[in-house]
């Protein structure tokens, strides 16, 4: 549930393009392909489009590999490096043993949790899928922070009260965090995912791309089963191995997951206390601030230098405020020493949010700005508190894969754009798109349109 390299990953985070304007150019999230992956992947990935945890053939089983190279053009991603290495599959895997000994997992185990284990190869089309399509972050908002979503998370925190106020007691985590993020990334425990953990992060430790990181997530895997903290029909989740109501890595798991009623296990799927407990615990190591907000809507004055809405350029709330940045109620800011980051995801024609340092910690967890937007507002309004006050520039048409790859193109012919266009919007795409609107006297919000894109084709 971190960044790939680090902790937690969600592979698939490259592919969720609603967040173009708002995510790294090769973002990996907290949890690799988690629940929410599931989610929104039928989301963002086109009118007809399916979630890969539901995916269907003709006979109703999941849908085989398609045989073809991998999008991402890894060399360990053509079809003929993922079929070599499939046909070695079972020795890859017992090649590990050494590795699993030495993390003390027994050899009884470890032949058991292994016996019989097939590569899912449609993992690999999973991995380097690239939608063609993608959502505003309006309409992500909209999905994600929905009536029947919030009336189901009423119901959670008033069921589960005692193990909410046992965990805010522990780890001073605000329980409506806990409670949005059990919501967003699983729908509250309808859409964890189905597929066999051990299975995906075997595939994925042996095939393709990212074969060392996902070694760490196979052998961890072994060891909570091994230790006994889960069962094996528990470890059901994504297709790089995220699983529970809150997507755990099984790395991750390792580091966070807490025994909450004193069990003696860490069951994160199937026991409330563990996972609220679990999920509180990572926040809270990963720098949580009890009390305070994760940040605040504010109206974005007209004449506004937008080379401030950046992450590394955080200044007290009472400098923003100065600038003319204001809560849309005319509230004053509580706490006004404390420094937040302009995140302007619409551009000059949206709203705007000033982010503090709890909003940087649920980016901890998925590093999607407009993931973390979603559940400190999904929070806020569990809490009680209002939709946003300020209308979403609805009627901006959001640009495909092939016009974004074309706007790419476009900014480097003109010598703003310096990377390798590839239609994913990261911080350089935006600074590429500010310095062009700089030059034609836009505001320069770094927010792609179909009107931007027009200018740059000289229309």
């Amino acid at each position: 549930m971190r960044a790939m390299g680090t902790s937690r990953t969600k592979l698939f985070g490259a592919s969720l393009i609603a967040l173009a304007l708002l995510l790294p150019g090769s973002t990996q999230a907290q949890s690799a392909g988690n629940g929410l992956t599931n989610l929104i992947d039928s989301i963002f990935s086109g009118p007809n489009a399916t979630p890969p945890q539901a995916a269907t053939g003709q006979d109703g089983a999941a849908p085989p590999w398609s045989g073809e190279d991998g999008a991402s053009g890894h060399p360990l991603m053509t079809a003929a490096a993922i079929r070599q290495a499939a046909s070695d599959f079972p020795n890859c895997v017992a090649a590990m043993w050494p590795d699993a000994a030495r993390r003390n997992i027994t050899q009884e185990n470890f032949e058991r949790f292994t016996a019989g284990l097939t590569p899912d190869l449609r993992i690999m089309d999973l991995m380097d899928s690239q939608p063609e399509f993608t959502k505003a972050i309006w309409d992500y908002l909209d999905i994600l922070v929905s009536d029947t979503r919030l009336a189901k998370g009423r119901e959670i925190l008033a069921k589960y009260k005692p193990q909410f106020d046992a965990t805010e007691k522990a780890y001073g985590v605000d329980r409506y965090i806990i409670a949005a993020i059990w919501g967003i990334e699983s729908n509250y425990s309808t859409q964890m995912g189905d597929r066999n953990v051990v299975q995906s992060t075997a595939t994925l430790a042996c095939i393709g791309r990212r074969q060392a990181y996902f070694k760490d997530e196979f052998l961890s895997a072994l060891e909570i089963l091994n230790r006994g903290d889960l069962r094996p029909e528990q470890m059901r989740g994504s297709w790089a191995g995220a699983f529970g109501p809150t997507q755990f890595m099984p790395t991750a798991f390792k580091r966070y997951a807490v025994d909450g009623d004193g069990d003696g296990r860490r069951d994160v799927v199937d026991n409330p206390s563990d996972l609220i407990a679990s999920t509180a615990n990572n926040l809270k190591k990963d720098g949580w601030q009890t009390g305070a907000s994760w940040g605040y809507e504010v109206v974005l004055p007209q004449g506004l230098n937008y080379m401030l809405a950046d992450r590394a350029k955080a200044m007290p709330l009472s400098q923003w405020e100065h600038l003319g940045l204001k809560r849309p109620n005319g509230q004053p800011f509580p706490r006004p020493s404390d420094k937040a980051y302009l995140l302007a995801p619409a551009g000059a024609e949206g709203p705007g949010f000033l982010m503090l340092q709890n909003f940087r910690v649920i980016m901890k967890y998925n590093p999607a700005e407009a993931y973390a937007l979603a559940i400190g507002h999904f929070a806020d309004r569990l809490r009680g508190g209002q939709p946003f006050a300020q209308p979403w520039p609805r009627q901006e048409r959001v640009l495909s894969r092939a016009e974004r790859l074309e706007l790419q193109q476009l900014l480097a012919q003109r010598g703003f754009y310096k990377g390798t266009p590839d239609g994913q919007f990261g911080g350089q795409t935006r600074e590429a798109l500010r310095g062009f609107q700089v030059s034609i006297g836009a505001p320069a919000d770094g927010f792609a349109t179909a009107e931007v894109l027009e200018r740059l084709r000289g229309r």
